[in-house]
């Protein structure tokens, strides 16, 4: 395992390079790389019914740290992930969500939005925050807040959080692990819950776990390449 060097804030520092040289893979292994990789992605889906059997620790964070590799705005790493497996806390979470998902499902949504979701069969009960062995809450930490209450802006930290995420997912479903990005709203209720200082804003909710027995997920298609890749 790699070791690294304690990360302490660099603003207004000087820009201090340093080289950077990796071993240019052989063609015709990346090709291999990248195909396995595509059908391997091709497989993911996004569960909602999860079996309770635990799952390795060690593999949940070393997903988490292979999402904190994400590049982000300034370089300034704006989030954190808070790893949850008390049965009582998840409980609370869950209560505290489906409270908001009542609500929304009764209206507060708008029928355009819940046509969106009829496809899903997804409603206002949310199993998968308890049923799941363990919850990644992601928070975005919408400036840095130092010790003596200090603060500086950060930028770029939706979309820096948002590529942490997807690197999560990718690495949670290549290490055997299914997962689900949940985000109730509003989502107040999570920092008030985990305790989270004031900085930070809750992102998305993360189930993770294993596929129940019983699982089933909607019948859909994804977009084709062709669909989405434009060349120039």
């Amino acid at each position: 395992m790699s070791t690294s060097v304690q990360w302490t804030p660099t603003h207004g520092e000087p820009y201090r390079p340093v080289p950077y040289r990796p071993a240019r893979m052989p063609a015709e292994e990346s090709l291999a790389r990248a195909a396995e990789l595509r059908e391997r992605m091709a497989d993911r889906r996004t569960v909602r019914r999860f079996s309770a059997d635990p799952v390795p620790e060690r593999v949940v964070r070393d997903a988490i740290a292979c999402a904190a590799t994400a590049p982000s705005g300034a370089h300034q790493q704006p989030w954190t992930f808070v790893l949850v497996k008390d049965p009582e806390v998840r409980a609370r979470i869950r209560a505290a969500a489906e409270e908001e998902e009542r609500v929304s499902y009764a209206g507060r949504l708008g029928e355009e939005w819940l046509a969106a979701l009829r496809p899903l069969g997804t409603d206002e009960v949310k199993p998968h925050l308890t049923d799941a062995p363990a919850l990644i809450v992601v928070f975005q930490q919408r400036y840095w807040l130092g010790p003596d209450g200090e603060r500086r802006k950060h930028y770029y930290v939706d979309e820096s959080v948002g590529i942490a995420v997807g690197m999560l997912l990718s690495a949670l479903h290549l290490s055997g692990l299914a997962a689900l990005v949940h985000t109730p709203s509003p989502m107040r209720f999570l920092g008030e819950v985990l305790g989270r200082p004031v900085n930070e804003k809750a992102f998305a909710v993360i189930p993770v776990g294993y596929p129940a027995d019983d699982c089933q997920v909607p019948d859909l298609v994804r977009k084709s390449l062709d669909q989405v890749l434009v060349e120039v």
